[in-house]
């Protein structure tokens, strides 16, 4: 018997389909006792069968008519929530950039709260009695953390690099390594970077390898800067070479030539210390000389976005007067976050405090615990029709932080004969709250690594109460 075409079996899937008004007047649509108008009702269901053709023209099975009924359920139900709100990530990433990056400490949640829910010092000098600065709100936290001489902070680390060269190198040529003019993400890409800026790009070296000698070679009177671009979301491997950034801001210091450095992700803390590649600290950076350095507040420092520029006084001081400094300025509900996430490190508390760093030095065994109690309550809720164990896995740091450096970790992992693990994925996704997990090999896969203690009775629920 010939089998029949992928095409002739997509064709007959769609023609199973029910119409929106059988839709709506199946026994299980009926059951679910919508409280909505029958308009309402009438474009949830053209959704829900438009959702399906999709799913089927990338080669899935026609849904069935419970399924059907079940997604008409949860997309009634997501009518009454906001677009933009919480979820629990049991992916294993911990800076996972869609699902919002670093969670934020309760010190920083709550200075946050506090000083949105009225009125505040935003720029008004208590002691003067007179007009004040957003800028000095996070000098203080940011030079005792770095050790640097001024700060500034702006809505993302994009957005400070650009200021950066905006303010020191418009018409002016910057020199960069040809290895280093990269996109980071996002369709950022440092050469559009520069151009933007108005300053002019100087590539030197090669791809893999690039010398001291290539960057004193071509200053000229023209040159503004060094640029130097950490490689936070890439890695070249191999036969490399890149110059000793000491050395580098050395020769360019002989030239009255400033260092600035790109750190991206940028960490105050050693992450060699947790088995981790040793990424550059910003106080490192700033120790060999670098002029300016920036980095991403949402990244490993585990703060609300922002982009963080620590330098010298008086390059800072003019980035601060440029008229960019204003359209790129921060709120002050992420000014009050960030200066109690800065607060943990100079108590020395980050490890405790901060999700990003408690979840980077996590044990491994603390981990296996949790995932086991999970897996008790989904064998006890669904016995014999869910297959679960427990299986080593690895954790990533992810969020353009540390490419392809990974933590040991213990995972839950389930499947079900009945029901694809998309499925299973989708309906842990509309549980409240969402539940986002991955899927390896036809099985889900849950990681407690990136899931908040105080988040483990909200995936028990989930877990107990999924539709199999």
């Amino acid at each position: 018997m010939r089998k029949s075409s992928p095409s002739t079996a997509r064709r007959d899937s769609l023609r199973r389909l029910p119409s929106v008004d059988r839709l709506l007047l199946t026994p299980a649509v009926q059951s679910l006792n919508l409280d909505l108008p029958h308009p309402m009702q009438v474009e949830l269901a053209r959704d829900v069968l438009a959702a399906a053709r999709a799913e089927i023209t990338t080669g899935k099975g026609a849904p069935s008519l419970d399924e059907l009924a079940q997604d008409m359920q949860n997309a009634a139900a997501r009518l009454s929530l906001p677009s933009l709100r919480p979820v629990i990530n049991a992916t294993g990433v911990i800076l996972h950039t869609n699902l919002g990056r670093a969670p934020l400490s309760q010190a920083a949640i709550q200075a946050m709260v506090s000083v949105s829910a009225g009125y505040s010092n935003l720029e008004f000098d208590l002691d003067a009695g007179a007009r004040g600065s957003r800028y000095t709100h996070l000098v203080n936290a940011l030079t005792a953390s770095s050790g640097a001489e001024d700060a500034l902070a702006v809505n993302n680390n994009a957005a400070a690099i650009f200021l950066v060269l905006s303010a020191l190198a418009a018409g002016k040529e910057v020199i960069v390594s040809r290895g280093e003019a990269v996109e980071i993400g996002g369709g950022f890409r440092i050469p559009d970077v520069l151009a933007q800026s108005g300053a002019r790009l100087v590539e030197v070296g090669t791809t893999n390898r690039t010398y001291v000698e290539d960057f004193t070679q071509a200053i000229t009177p023209a040159t503004a800067a060094v640029l130097r671009v950490h490689s936070s979301n890439f890695r070249v491997v191999g036969f490399t070479h890149e110059p000793d950034l000491a050395e580098l801001v050395g020769k360019a210091q002989q030239h009255g030539i400033p260092v600035i450095y790109d750190l991206g992700s940028g960490s105050l803390l050693d992450t060699a210390a947790f088995g981790l590649h040793q990424e550059p600290t910003v106080q490192e950076t700033l120790a060999a000389g670098c002029a300016v350095v920036s980095f991403s507040g949402d990244k490993l420092l585990g703060g609300p976005q922002a982009g963080l520029i620590v330098g010298q006084g008086n390059l800072i001081d003019t980035m601060k007067r440029h008229p960019l400094a204003r359209a790129l300025r921060l709120d002050k509900a992420t000014l009050a976050g960030l200066e109690a996430t800065l607060a943990h490190y100079r108590k020395q508390e980050a490890l405790s405090h901060v999700p990003v760093w408690r979840m980077i030095a996590a044990r491994p065994d603390r981990l296996k615990r949790r995932a086991r109690a999970w897996q008790r309550a989904i064998t006890a809720a669904h016995g014999h029709l869910l297959r679960t164990d427990i299986v080593s896995g690895e954790s990533a740091i992810g969020g353009g932080a540390l490419p392809g450096e990974t933590l040991p970790t213990w995972v839950l992992r389930f499947s079900s004969a009945a029901r694809s693990s998309d499925w299973l994925a989708k309906q842990l996704r509309v549980s409240n709250p969402p539940l986002v997990v991955r899927i390896e090999e036809d099985t889900v896969i849950l990681d407690p690594r990136t899931v908040l203690p105080e988040q483990d009775k909200a995936v028990t629920r989930a877990l107990t109460t999924l539709s199999t």
